[in-house]
């Protein structure tokens, strides 16, 4: 295996035009994988695996999913299953670390739809894991996945700036990644009035490529086009539910538009539950060294364009 982006690049920032570099200034992109939720589907979160990831997929960025208000969410679940949570994280950052890739802790608010619901406990994990992985030069930390029902920019934005600062406690480098309103969708708002106390920051933009099309893409291209530092933390070739008919031809117009703008993205999910955006069939119970035959329609369709996106 030759050197990795990670090996090449090490730690990265955001640049006064929003593109994410190395120290350098050299422009990076990354794409990989996000899990689907560590409580549900831990298994995936192992070395081996991460690595055939890399050899064999391409990969150079994982994002370990992290429900915050699910069952057995981080602010749900009792205090052994908060411990199993921070294990998980804890291998799968050293072991994304151990083969050269970079990784997301991602707070993935779902069902709790407002950011500030949680926001003690937010504070709380991340100056943690700040403290951990201040070292490390890989991580992203994904403050908040997908606000929506009604949840507002100022309400994010709020949110935003007591989470930051307990991160930067301790991690003066990292980049941070900020969900915005709708499920991640009015980056635009973002754009109007961006989240100034910080400099190395991006904005998460989500799509499943069969609900959003050509009116979300004009809102991405437009604050794109405004010089917002953007990254698809998750996206699905599906619709928004994670399930049903795939539409590839929507996806490679999202794929493209990614790539005009230098942003990276983040496929949704590694697992083999019973829906379409799930990486393996739900009869395979590997956990590595997977075939074609183990392959959703999606993960295959995903494999060739990381392949075309290898070494860029």
């Amino acid at each position: 295996m030759g050197k990795t982006k990670y090996d090449r690049y090490g730690a990265l920032h955001v640049n006064n035009r929003g593109v994410l570099t190395d120290r350098n200034g050299e422009k990076v992109t990354l794409h990989g994988f996000s899990t689907h939720g560590l409580s549900w589907y831990p298994q995936y979160v192992n070395r081996d695996f991460f690595a055939f990831m890399r050899d064999k997929w391409h990969v150079d960025i994982i994002r370990l999913a992290m429900y915050t208000a699910e069952l057995n969410g981080y602010c749900t679940g009792d205090d052994e299953n908060r411990r199993r949570l921070l294990e998980v994280i804890d291998r799968g950052v050293k072991a994304a670390t151990e083969i050269g890739l970079y990784v997301i802790i991602d707070w993935h608010i779902l069902k709790d739809s407002n950011p500030l619901m949680h926001r003690d406990e937010a504070v709380s994990f991340f100056e943690l894991m700040a403290k951990k992985y201040h070292a490390y030069g890989n991580v992203f930390y994904e403050i908040c996945n997908e606000p929506n029902s009604g949840c507002s920019w100022k309400d994010i934005k709020e949110y935003a700036e007591a989470v930051i600062p307990a991160i930067r406690k301790y991690d003066e480098y990292a980049v941070i990644l900020c969900g915005t309103p709708n499920w991640s969708q009015y980056v635009d708002e973002a754009a109007a009035d961006p989240i100034t106390m910080d400099k190395n920051l991006m904005y998460v933009l989500h799509f499943y490529a069969d609900t959003h099309r050509q009116p979300l893409r004009d809102r991405f291209e437009e604050a794109a086009k405004q010089g917002l530092p953007l990254f698809i933390t998750e996206f699905g070739c599906c619709d928004a539910s994670g399930n049903y008919t795939n539409n590839f031809e929507e996806a490679e117009k999202w794929i493209e538009l990614a790539d005009k703008y230098d942003v990276s993205f983040v496929m949704w999910n590694i697992a083999n539950r019973d829906e379409s955006s799930a990486s393996f069939k739900p009869s395979c119970d590997k956990v590595t060294d997977f075939t074609d035959e183990d392959l959703n329609e999606a993960c295959r369709w995903y494999l060739k364009v990381l392949k075309e996106h290898f070494n860029e």
